[in-house]
């Protein structure tokens, strides 16, 4: 029988209010507490948002023996170290994208989650929505035709002074950031690894790249083409093109309880609804499933070790000129 799963903040990042309301709404949950570097910061953290537990250090909140789950928000640079330290301690762990900052990073997280027996995941959320599921239906059921192209975007306008996004050393950067969801979304379309990448950057103030261009060729022969950025307006699409059709997804990353598909054949455009969910439900009940039922997690550790190596193979592109 399902239990209810106690979840640990580790950080009083921003993203962690997005993770609040499934854990809050999940009979399968219950958000126990938050850590922070300091008492005062967790007690006031926890005391504005109604968590009943503040640790004043990340190993306080690890070495409570109620905390069944721990949910990974800090900087980029952080997410091994921590992540294969609450495995260590008894705790199954979902770590904000990206999982880590190189394959050697992967690979200890990998090694730890399967000596502990513990539950490790990436936290892409996107995923585990309904209109992700959809897309993948209408690629596989033939109706764009051979696939050839997708292209994509996500860029936004970055204006916090001293954010960890433009530390280098922090895994800052658009590419790990927001790029890492086109690259996460046309290999998942696609269903295997790239033959090849090319990368352009543009590089700020910390030699972390403001914005970056890549493109990835498979073996299948489809292309993909996607920028990020946080230099330029809002912009999030895919579009997948195939002999036969195109379809254009305007909110890939962050869909909603309604969203919409265009799928263009001939000189006919169908607008297809889909009725979504709360955006961060499907990662929690998927972490859920994981743990309660033994159910293997949506995104695989392999699938994560992939994406990694892809952005990794792009920055040295980006950094010789050469193909990678």
């Amino acid at each position: 029988m399902d239990k209810a799963l106690n979840w640990g903040l580790l950080s009083t990042a921003k993203i962690n209010r997005a993770l609040m309301k499934p854990l809050r709404a999940s009979n399968r949950t219950r958000l126990l507490g938050v850590a922070s570097r300091s008492q005062a910061a967790a007690e006031a953290y926890a005391r504005e948002l109604s968590i009943p537990r503040a640790y004043g250090s990340y190993e306080a909140m690890l070495a409570d023996p109620e905390i069944d789950v721990v949910y990974n928000s800090l900087p980029n640079h952080l997410h091994a170290e921590w992540t294969i330290k609450a495995l260590r301690t008894g705790k199954h762990v979902l770590c904000e994208k990206p999982l880590a900052l190189s394959l050697a990073e992967v690979d200890a997280m990998t090694a730890a989650a399967r000596e502990t027996g513990k539950i490790l995941t990436e936290a892409f959320m996107y995923r585990h929505h309904p209109q992700t599921s959809k897309v993948k239906e209408i690629v596989e059921s033939g109706a764009l035709g051979k696939l050839q192209l997708i292209k994509g975007a996500f860029t936004f306008t970055l204006t916090r002074e001293g954010n960890y996004r433009t530390v280098k050393e922090m895994g800052g950067g658009s590419l790990w950031d927001v790029g890492c969801y086109p690259i996460s979304f046309a290999r998942m379309i696609v269903g295997e690894e790239p033959l090849e990448v090319f990368g352009w950057q543009a590089e700020g103030p910390g030699g972390t790249d403001e914005s970056f261009y890549g493109e990835m060729r498979f073996g299948s022969g489809v292309h993909a083409q996607f920028d990020c950025g946080f230099k330029s307006h809002y912009r999030t699409y895919m579009e997948l093109v195939g002999t036969d059709g195109v379809l254009y997804i305007p909110h890939p990353f962050k869909p909603g309880a309604r969203t919409e598909l265009q799928l263009t054949r001939g000189d006919e455009a169908q607008i297809i609804k889909i009725k979504g969910q709360e955006l961060y439900l499907g990662e929690v009940e998927d972490m859920c499933d994981a743990i309660l039922r033994g159910r293997p997690p949506r995104i695989s550790l392999a699938e994560s070790r992939g994406n990694i190596a892809v952005i990794l193979k792009l920055l040295e592109s980006a950094q010789t000129g050469k193909k990678s």
